[in-house]
């Protein structure tokens, strides 16, 4: 497992960065596929903020899932130790979901691919409500100002410029982020 520790808004101490290597590659040890961890150190320097002065974001994309976890504390290395058992929980409960999936006795029919309900799968994910409308083409402006009108975090629409679906949502800073397929 390659552990990449960086900061932002502050600097690492060699002691942290090899603590929090240690406690990464420990958590790493439930899925032995060698993939790359990124651990994010940051530091808010707002007096207001004193509680949660540093944050620590570790995320890896391992057995096809992207995990991330986050904490944030008053020092960096109750951070680092909330993120740290955090990632592990999420690790753990992976690999027991993939284990679970792969070993359930409706899905071991021969020469016959599992096929499930949608509201088999509706139920299986803890889907209360399915909503479906028609989609009329419009730009990003428009589906900001969509979202801004019905007062939710993120609009999925139309893009009239390149005819693609795309997904409007706010980000953690206060501005807009646009997600466009490739």
């Amino acid at each position: 497992m390659i552990v990449r520790v960086h900061a932002r808004n502050t600097t690492v101490p060699g002691d942290l960065t090899e603590l929090a290597e240690e406690k990464v590659s420990h958590a790493g040890r439930i899925f032995d596929d060698g993939g790359n961890v990124d651990v994010e150190f940051s530091e808010r320097h707002n007096p207001r903020q004193a509680e949660d002065r540093y944050k620590v974001e570790i995320t890896t994309r391992t057995a096809g899932h992207t995990v991330r976890v986050e904490s944030s504390a008053f020092d960096a290395r109750a951070a680092l130790d909330t993120a740290a058992d955090k990632f592990e929980r999420q690790l753990r409960r992976l690999k027991e979901r993939l284990i679970q999936r792969s070993r359930k006795p409706t899905d071991k029919a021969l020469n016959e691919e599992p096929q499930a309900s949608e509201e088999e799968i509706d139920q299986a994910f803890g889907i209360v409500r399915t909503k479906r409308f028609a989609m009329r083409p419009m730009t990003p402006e428009e589906a900001a100002l969509q979202m801004e009108m019905i007062g939710h975090d993120f609009f999925f629409f139309l893009d009239a410029n390149s005819g693609q679906h795309c997904v409007l949502y706010h980000r953690r800073d206060g501005q807009l982020g646009l997600i466009e397929p490739e």
